[in-house]
Formats: C-alpha cells, sequence, structure tokens
C-alpha cells in the first residue's frame, strides 16, 4: 500500500522512545529476587507472652519487664503485644497467676486437706523466694487472678477439713492474710539481701540493733534466735500452729 507522505524518518525518531518504554515493561514483569525478613511460622498466644514475661521478671525482676524488652524477646511488635494483654499491670497480675497456678496444683495431688494447705503455703513461699516480684505483686490488686486462686483453693481444703459457713470464711481469712504477709516481707527481705552472705550480715546487724534498744529478756531471746533465724521454719511453724487450731475447733 503507497502512503501519500514519509514515514521512515517519523518511525526512525519515534523507536528510542518505544525502546525505553519497552524496557520498563520487561522490569516490570522481572520477579522481585530480593532477601525478605522471614515471617513468624508460630502463632503468638497470650501464653506465650505471659511465658516471656516471666522469664524477664526472672531475669532481673519488674525493672527489666518493658514493651520494648518483650518485643525483642518475642521477635515481635506493640501492636501484637497489646492485642493479647492490655498493659504491663495486666501482665504482672497474668504472671503472677501463672506462677501460683503451679503452686495450687502441686498442693492438690495431696492425699488429705492438711498436707495439701501445708503444701501450699510453702509452695508459696518457696516460690516468694525464688521469685521476689511474686511477693510483690500479690500484696496489690485484691482482684487479681492469682489472689482468688489462692483464697478458692484455701477455701476447699478447709471445707475437706469440717469447717463450713462462718467459721471456714474466719479460718480462710486468716490463713490467707498469715501467707500474703509473710510473703509480702518475705519477698523485700529477699530483695534487701539476695544471698546468704547478705541475708546474714543483714541479720547480725537486726540482732545488734536490737541489743541496743532494749534489754529485756524476751528481746535478749530474740537476738539469740535471730543470728540463726531461718525463715522457712518460722514459717512452716506458723502454718502448723494455724492447722493445729483447725484440728481443735
Amino acid at each position: 500500500m503507497h502512503l501519500p507522505f514519509q514515514v521512515g524518518p517519523l518511525v526512525h525518531s519515534m523507536l528510542p522512545s518505544l525502546d525505553h518504554r519497552t524496557k520498563h515493561r520487561q522490569n516490570d514483569t522481572v520477579p522481585d529476587t530480593r532477601k525478605r525478613a522471614p515471617r513468624r511460622t508460630d502463632a503468638l498466644s497470650s501464653e506465650r507472652i505471659v511465658a516471656a514475661a516471666i522469664e524477664l521478671l526472672d531475669e532481673g525482676g519488674e525493672s527489666t519487664l518493658t514493651v520494648r524488652a518483650l518485643t525483642s524477646h518475642l521477635s515481635t511488635g506493640r501492636g501484637a503485644i497489646y492485642h493479647h494483654v492490655g498493659g504491663m499491670d495486666e501482665l504482672l497480675a497474668l504472671a503472677a497467676d501463672s506462677v501460683i497456678e503451679q503452686v495450687v496444683d502441686e498442693a492438690l495431688t495431696k492425699t488429705d486437706a492438711a498436707s495439701a494447705l501445708r503444701s501450699l503455703a510453702l509452695g508459696l513461699f518457696d516460690a516468694v523466694s525464688r521469685r521476689p516480684w511474686v511477693g510483690a505483686q500479690l500484696s496489690r490488686d485484691p482482684r487479681q487472678p492469682a489472689l482468688f486462686r489462692l483464697w478458692k483453693s484455701i477455701g476447699v481444703q478447709l471445707q475437706r477439713l469440717g469447717l463450713s459457713g462462718q467459721a471456714r470464711t474466719d479460718a480462710g481469712g486468716a490463713l490467707l492474710n498469715y501467707i500474703l504477709g509473710s510473703a509480702a516481707q518475705y519477698s523485700m527481705g529477699a530483695l534487701r539481701a539476695p544471698n546468704s552472705a547478705a541475708r546474714q550480715a543483714y541479720l547480725d546487724q537486726l540482732a545488734a540493733a536490737w541489743s541496743e534498744q532494749d534489754a529485756d529478756p524476751v528481746v535478749t531471746d530474740a537476738v539469740a534466735d535471730l543470728r540463726a533465724h531461718q525463715d522457712r521454719d518460722q514459717f512452716l511453724a506458723g502454718v502448723d500452729i494455724f492447722l493445729r487450731g483447725i484440728a481443735d475447733h
């Protein structure tokens, strides 16, 4: 077909731009082979977050439990953390409840109620000794799940011992207050004296201070016992006194 004008120069003038567009289209179809960060293959859950929080708390106490440390520990983002927990206060409460749940489960393996209560009390003592942050947490909000778990487990065992009604309520409150008060005291002591040498130095200083304040025989006897004082033994003695009182009730 004959055209009435020359197209050769026009076509040649368009070739560079056509070639440029063709290259762009080719580049658009080339797959991106750049390396990307691997995605998580395991689902994040509240249980995994609580477990990670306990690890951080055990390593350095409450000061180490931050959102930044938690996201780094779990290789995730802030949004994923807050999707499962409302904040650090809630996470602390859940971490303490996880520890107390293990204590309660161990007590439930005992065949009689008195042994279960003894196991419960000693289990809590040992948990607070190893993890002072648990004792500090238990002294806070009375609505937290760990306290409800403790209260219920104590009530169930007291019922097995034959207590009911107001007697069970009074006994349960007395024992729980003894356990929690002791736990708070021992957790503070563990923070003040983190090892046996520091603990002995603290007891020696306390005994010397008491001796200087009062020469009453009651104080003198207490000072003599204080230097060899064992927190766990004294705590257990209090639990046994409580249990004997229930048996005589």
